[in-house]
């Protein structure tokens, strides 16, 4: 390589870090997989307590049985704690973003479980 060719391939964006340092500081496909995954439960799960909440009220102004507010409550309360979890992960790198897309599949399953399932 030339000198201006070498200068070119480690220089720095306009303003912005090197480029070896922006490529060492991606996380690795995995995770960057995991946390795709764990977005999209964590939304999907803010869905399905948005349609139960607006259940629950279609439900009470008719007077018919519906989930019950308990169950509203649960839900809100897990896509809540899963949106803020999966913050956490997107925010952070390494075992601790892990550990946060982890928590946030335990939250889904949970949920899901004892909300739908059990």
């Amino acid at each position: 390589m030339t000198g201006d060719t070498e200068a070119m391939a480690t220089s720095a964006p306009e303003g912005g870090e090197p480029r070896a340092q922006v490529a060492a500081a991606r996380p690795r496909l995995g995770l960057r997989a995991l946390r795709g995954l764990t977005g999209v439960l964590a939304g999907g799960l803010v869905v399905l307590a948005a349609a139960l909440g607006v259940a629950q009220w279609l439900v009470t102004s008719s007077g018919r049985p519906g989930p019950g507010l308990a169950v509203v409550i649960g839900h809100a309360v897990a896509a809540v704690a899963a949106v803020v979890v999966q913050a956490v992960a997107d925010r952070s790198g390494g075992s601790r973003a892990w550990l946060a897309s982890t928590t946030v599949l335990v939250i889904v399953a949970a949920t899901l479980w004892f909300g739908w399932w059990a």
